[in-house]
């Protein structure tokens, strides 16, 4: 396993090690002392989440404030999106920064995302299909969500008109949003 940390130290790229030949492939997805080890600190899932997207369809930016705030360990398993993290931390030095990585069936790249930071993903291919560990369970009176396309935090999205929910559509900008981690 590879861990490469990106421009966000916190939000960590995770590459398997395949194993490859002319039957398929197999690979290691998880396993529970190497992720700590690699990401510093202690971790436990509680929930996994799937979920299917057709092309140009847009979630997020999510996030759950404290005690049910989640960290999130998200990976494709059909597809392909771009994955993006944001830093809603007030009182960190890259608050309101962004990173985004292109997770695939066939890179097998993750992204860990932990708490405090706001997570959204965009389907690029046809159909895809998103799998992510969370470190707390799903609680609606704690989910808050930030505009996908809030000039202030400018994510550069592959597509400028994608497919979002209603819910989406009606979050906040970051500068508006009074829940938010301190």
């Amino acid at each position: 396993m590879r861990v490469t940390d990106t421009r966000l130290p916190e939000v960590k790229v995770i590459e398997p090690r395949v194993f490859e030949d002319e039957r398929g492939f197999f690979f290691e997805s998880f396993n529970q002392q190497r992720f700590e080890d690699s990401v510093g600190c202690s971790v436990s899932f509680v929930q996994d989440n799937h979920s299917k997207s057709t092309q140009g369809v847009l979630r997020g930016l999510h996030y759950q404030l404290p005690p049910k705030a989640q960290g999130k360990l998200v990976r494709v398993v059909q597809g392909e999106v771009f994955d993006v993290a944001v830093d809603i931390r007030q009182s960190s030095p890259t608050f309101g920064q962004w990173v985004g990585e292109t997770l695939s069936a066939e890179n097998k790249k993750q992204l860990w995302i932990p708490a405090g930071f706001a997570h959204g993903f965009l389907t690029l291919s046809e159909v895809a299909e998103f799998l992510y560990k969370t470190t707390d369970v799903y609680a609606p009176e704690y989910e808050h969500s930030i505009r996908w396309n809030d000039v202030s935090i400018s994510i550069e999205w592959p597509y400028l008109s994608p497919i979002v929910s209603k819910k989406d559509l009606k979050a906040n900008q970051l500068k508006d949003t009074k829940k938010i981690f301190e």
